[in-house]
């Protein structure tokens, strides 16, 4: 009876399937576009390779706001330079490497239609996106007290 319960628990309904795999997708393409850009080696401005501007923060204070360096740290890990792309953004090394690990979970679970092992839990996301905040404001104090 247990494995029944904990079956139904894995379902996916067929609207939350092409919403599941819509984000399988999402995320590829933003490692894909990660793994087209090339990693700019101040550390910052990868995403001016797109035409937008600098940042602004940057550009009205003179100082790298808790951003700065995050696509710049996705165009490293994608070519697997965790070491660059920890020192120039280590929140954005972080969502880098949950977006590769969550890629397969999410296009696995929506093919098949159930849940490769735990359903998502929104407490641990919501804890997973303020451990990942806390981490670029952290960063950011260091960097602003130039260390």
């Amino acid at each position: 009876m247990a494995e029944t319960s904990n079956s139904a628990a894995n379902a996916i309904s067929r609207g939350s399937r092409l919403l599941v795999g819509g984000a399988a997708v999402g995320l590829s393409a933003l490692l894909a576009v990660a793994a087209w850009l090339q990693p700019d080696p101040q550390g910052l401005g990868t995403h001016q390779q797109f035409g937008l501007p600098p940042c602004t923060f940057r550009v009205l204070f003179g100082l790298p706001c808790p951003t700065c360096g995050m696509t710049t740290a996705w165009a490293h890990l994608v070519r697997g330079e965790l070491g660059a792309a920890l020192q120039v953004n280590a929140a954005g090394a972080l969502l880098a490497m949950l977006a590769v690990a969550a890629v397969p979970w999410l296009t696995g679970s929506a093919a098949t239609g159930r849940w490769l092992g735990r359903p998502p839990n929104a407490s641990v996301v919501a804890w997973t996106a303020a451990a990942i905040s806390l981490m670029a404001f952290l960063q950011w104090g260091v960097r602003l007290k130039g260390g």
